[in-house]
Protein backbone atom coordinates (compact mmCIF):
# COMPACT_ATOMS: atom_id res chain seq x y z
CA UNK A 1 0.00 0.00 0.00
CA UNK A 2 2.85 2.33 0.96
CA UNK A 3 4.45 2.10 -2.71
CA UNK A 4 0.86 2.90 -4.34
CA UNK A 5 0.70 5.88 -1.79
CA UNK A 6 4.42 6.98 -2.90
CA UNK A 7 3.31 6.86 -6.63
CA UNK A 8 0.16 8.42 -6.41
CA UNK A 9 0.79 11.44 -4.38
CA UNK A 10 4.64 11.10 -6.06
CA UNK A 11 2.88 11.61 -9.63
CA UNK A 12 1.86 15.12 -8.86
CA UNK A 13 5.33 16.34 -8.73
CA UNK A 14 7.51 14.08 -10.46
CA UNK A 15 5.20 13.32 -13.52
CA UNK A 16 3.57 17.08 -13.69
CA UNK A 17 0.22 15.41 -13.21
CA UNK A 18 -1.37 17.83 -10.58
CA UNK A 19 -4.31 19.35 -13.04
CA UNK A 20 -4.04 17.26 -16.06
CA UNK A 21 -6.69 14.22 -15.33
CA UNK A 22 -6.59 10.62 -14.68
CA UNK A 23 -5.21 9.95 -18.06
CA UNK A 24 -1.64 11.24 -17.29
CA UNK A 25 -1.84 9.44 -13.94
CA UNK A 26 -3.21 6.10 -14.87
CA UNK A 27 -0.63 5.81 -17.93
CA UNK A 28 2.03 6.38 -15.09
CA UNK A 29 0.29 3.29 -12.90
CA UNK A 30 0.09 1.08 -16.19
CA UNK A 31 3.75 1.60 -17.19
CA UNK A 32 5.11 1.07 -13.61
CA UNK A 33 3.46 -1.93 -13.22
CA UNK A 34 4.43 -3.65 -16.84
CA UNK A 35 7.99 -2.87 -16.03
CA UNK A 36 8.14 -5.49 -13.12
CA UNK A 37 6.37 -8.12 -15.11
CA UNK A 38 8.33 -10.46 -16.50
CA UNK A 39 8.18 -12.03 -19.98
CA UNK A 40 6.69 -15.61 -20.54
CA UNK A 41 10.49 -16.52 -21.99
CA UNK A 42 11.73 -15.05 -19.19
CA UNK A 43 10.83 -16.95 -16.65
CA UNK A 44 12.89 -19.34 -14.60
CA UNK A 45 11.57 -22.87 -13.25
CA UNK A 46 12.20 -21.56 -10.05
CA UNK A 47 8.30 -20.66 -10.41
CA UNK A 48 6.81 -23.96 -10.96
CA UNK A 49 8.88 -26.25 -8.48
CA UNK A 50 7.60 -29.77 -8.53
CA UNK A 51 8.60 -30.11 -4.32
CA UNK A 52 5.63 -27.04 -4.19
CA UNK A 53 2.92 -29.85 -5.49
CA UNK A 54 1.21 -31.54 -2.50
CA UNK A 55 1.25 -35.69 -2.63
CA UNK A 56 -2.72 -34.89 -3.93
CA UNK A 57 -1.78 -32.81 -6.27
CA UNK A 58 0.81 -35.01 -7.86
CA UNK A 59 -1.39 -37.82 -8.26
CA UNK A 60 -4.37 -35.60 -9.53
CA UNK A 61 -1.50 -34.20 -11.99
CA UNK A 62 -0.70 -38.04 -13.22
CA UNK A 63 -4.25 -38.58 -13.96
CA UNK A 64 -3.86 -35.63 -16.03
CA UNK A 65 -1.03 -36.83 -17.94
CA UNK A 66 -2.83 -39.79 -18.33
CA UNK A 67 -5.83 -38.05 -19.76
CA UNK A 68 -8.41 -38.34 -17.07
CA UNK A 69 -11.75 -36.63 -16.95
CA UNK A 70 -12.54 -34.49 -13.66
CA UNK A 71 -14.96 -37.26 -12.76
CA UNK A 72 -12.67 -40.23 -13.78
CA UNK A 73 -10.39 -38.85 -10.97
CA UNK A 74 -12.67 -38.21 -8.76
CA UNK A 75 -13.78 -41.62 -8.85
CA UNK A 76 -10.24 -43.00 -9.06
CA UNK A 77 -8.91 -40.95 -6.04
CA UNK A 78 -12.69 -41.10 -4.20
CA UNK A 79 -12.94 -37.35 -3.79
CA UNK A 80 -15.73 -35.36 -5.14
CA UNK A 81 -15.42 -33.31 -7.89
CA UNK A 82 -15.42 -29.87 -6.94
CA UNK A 83 -12.37 -31.49 -4.40
CA UNK A 84 -11.05 -32.59 -8.13
CA UNK A 85 -11.04 -28.88 -9.72
CA UNK A 86 -9.42 -27.12 -6.57
CA UNK A 87 -6.34 -29.55 -7.22
CA UNK A 88 -6.75 -28.79 -10.66
CA UNK A 89 -6.70 -24.99 -10.07
CA UNK A 90 -3.45 -25.10 -7.33
CA UNK A 91 -1.62 -27.00 -10.02
CA UNK A 92 -2.60 -24.75 -12.99
CA UNK A 93 -1.30 -21.69 -10.19
CA UNK A 94 1.77 -23.85 -9.37
CA UNK A 95 2.84 -24.82 -12.55
CA UNK A 96 1.96 -21.19 -13.95
CA UNK A 97 -0.63 -22.75 -16.78
CA UNK A 98 -3.79 -22.04 -17.86
CA UNK A 99 -5.06 -25.26 -19.27
CA UNK A 100 -4.64 -28.89 -18.76
CA UNK A 101 -2.24 -29.47 -22.11
CA UNK A 102 0.04 -26.80 -20.50
CA UNK A 103 -0.21 -28.24 -17.01
CA UNK A 104 0.82 -31.64 -19.08
CA UNK A 105 3.70 -30.28 -20.85
CA UNK A 106 5.09 -28.06 -17.88
CA UNK A 107 4.83 -31.45 -16.31
CA UNK A 108 7.64 -33.53 -19.22
CA UNK A 109 9.37 -30.40 -19.45
CA UNK A 110 10.00 -30.44 -15.16
CA UNK A 111 10.42 -34.77 -15.78
CA UNK A 112 7.99 -34.70 -13.08
CA UNK A 113 6.53 -37.83 -14.91
CA UNK A 114 8.34 -40.10 -16.92
CA UNK A 115 6.20 -42.29 -18.84
CA UNK A 116 2.62 -42.57 -18.84
CA UNK A 117 0.84 -45.36 -15.84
Amino acid sequence: MAVINEVFWGCNVVCGIGKQGPTPYLDTVLAAFEQKMIAPKERTQVQAQPESLSERERQVLQLLVNGASNQEIAQTLVITIDTVKRHVSHIFAKLDVQNRVQAVRRAQELSLFHEKC
